[in-house]
């Protein structure tokens, strides 16, 4: 366990918004982390995990308290598949390499998503076409007051669009120590749905692909369209799609007729984020170092010396005139402080 004080919070945020933490710890261990909820009211508490889904807008007059913890081990198995338990410390992209490199499917094509796996069920991450739900077994969790750990299950979470029961009546109740997995030894359930995942395969004329090659043309079209935050500050998506009613979907597509779009259900349609942004004509705008990224209108950028406050203050304009040109509230999907 490793503590210090009046710590920038730059590298430990991949906005690269420098913030300071009036005293920060690094929990290593299950140990490290009781040690800090005995001594320190959990209301003095900022608990941070891999800082990629954040917008830091002032400095913590708090302790804030990194959850570091790392492992991973095989639960159990069987001819057709494997659970695997990641601790929430463990890189996102890197366990999912990991998994891969064992011939173990079902996150292939959640790579290169930014984060810690503790911070994943959280958010209930996805990506073309696949949710963390789809092979969620289980999380392991300590109560911040009490510090009894629980067993959370699929149900117990309560998953939803890029939502989760920690994200609602759990919110700051609770610590994810480790999330266990369901994936597949052989006869891999791919998901190629989305065009961009058909269109990187056709150009390497890969006709039967495997998890290998649905990961690399995942990763090509992420480093096509995403910026790398250790060049260029960003969390990702800033926004969630919407979802609206498909006879509020039908009046929009009257004027717009290009409108894409992704059927839910009978009644409910998501719209791009991106597409309703780029048509505001903010795709690649910039005040100072706060921007929205040339390439994807849905990533918010910090080109280096932004502070939390100048993207949010972007990220309301953003808000403002989407809902001026389609009548539709976009709703932040990184959590802001």
């Amino acid at each position: 366990m490793q503590v210090s004080y009046n710590t920038s919070l730059k590298n430990y945020n991949s906005f690269g918004i420098d913030v300071k933490a009036q005293k920060f710890i690094e929990a290593t261990s299950i140990e490290d982390l009781e040690g800090v909820l005995r001594k320190t009211y959990s209301s003095e508490l900022f608990i941070l995990g891999g800082g990629s889904n954040m917008l830091l807008t002032q400095d913590l007059q708090k302790t804030v308290l990194h959850v570091a913890i790392e492992g991973k081990e095989i639960v159990s198995e069987t001819e057709d598949e494997v659970i695997i338990k990641a601790m929430a410390g463990e890189n996102w992209h890197k366990f999912v390499l990991w998994t891969l490199e064992q011939g173990y499917g079902g996150l292939e094509n959640l790579s290169l998503i930014p984060g810690n796996v503790g911070t994943a069920p959280i958010q209930n991450i996805g990506a073309y076409g696949v949710e963390l739900k789809d092979v969620f077994v289980s999380c392991e969790a300590m109560n911040v007051q009490t510090l009894q750990r629980s067993i959370f299950s699929l149900e117990d979470c309560d998953f939803g669009y890029r939502n989760s029961v920690f994200k609602k009546s759990l919110k700051g109740e609770v610590i994810i120590t480790g999330v266990s997995f369901r994936l597949t030894k052989k006869d891999h359930n791919l998901h190629t749905g989305y065009g961009a995942i058909q269109t990187a395969l056709a150009e390497k004329n890969i006709k039967n692909p495997g998890i290998k090659d649905i990961s690399d043309a995942v990763i090509s079209i992420r480093q096509q369209k995403l910026p790398d935050p250790a060049e260029i500050g960003n969390s990702g998506s800033f926004f969630k799609n919407p979802i609206v009613t498909k006879t509020k979907f039908e009046a929009i597509q009257k004027e717009f007729p290009e409108i894409p779009s992704y059927q839910i259900n009978t009644t409910e349609v998501k719209i791009p984020a991106g597409w309703l942004i780029e048509q505001t004509g903010l795709k690649g705008y910039r005040k100072g170092d706060a921007g929205v990224h040339k390439n994807q209108a849905l990533v918010l950028v910090n080109y280096g010396m932004a502070t939390g406050k100048e993207i949010l203050r972007l990220a309301h304009k953003v808000q403002k005139e989407v809902l001026k040109k389609f009548g539709i509230s976009l709703e932040a999907e990184v959590n802001i402080y």
